[in-house]
């Protein structure tokens, strides 16, 4: 699945109920796939391309590491130590990465 199909279904993917009570803002910054803004508010789930709003978080990553985080084939911390992932607020990041199916 390519970068941009694995955020675009973000929103399928996921379980309204496990997102009630829950708000917050995604940049990802995706070279060579572009950046999107996943946004959470209270259940609902979007994503959009583009980068809109104040991130709580953003991450960014070239579009072949963020591949092999989805499929499992990198370590998460391994990528952030080598930097080839950089993210703003790795506690946010925490909260919803497996989730987002980043762990």
């Amino acid at each position: 699945m390519n970068v941009k199909d694995f955020l675009s279904t973000l929103p399928e993917r996921i379980d309204p109920s496990t997102l009630e009570g829950l708000s917050t803002l995604f940049h990802f910054d995706i070279a060579d796939a572009g950046a999107y803004t996943i946004r959470l508010d209270n259940g609902a789930l979007s994503v959009a391309e583009g980068l809109e709003g104040e991130a709580a978080c953003t991450v960014k990553a070239s579009a072949e590491t963020l591949s092999k985080l989805v499929s499992g084939d990198l370590n998460p911390m391994m990528a952030v130590m080598t930097g080839k992932l950089k993210v703003s607020n790795p506690g946010e990041l925490l909260k919803y990465a497996r989730m987002f199916g980043l762990s």
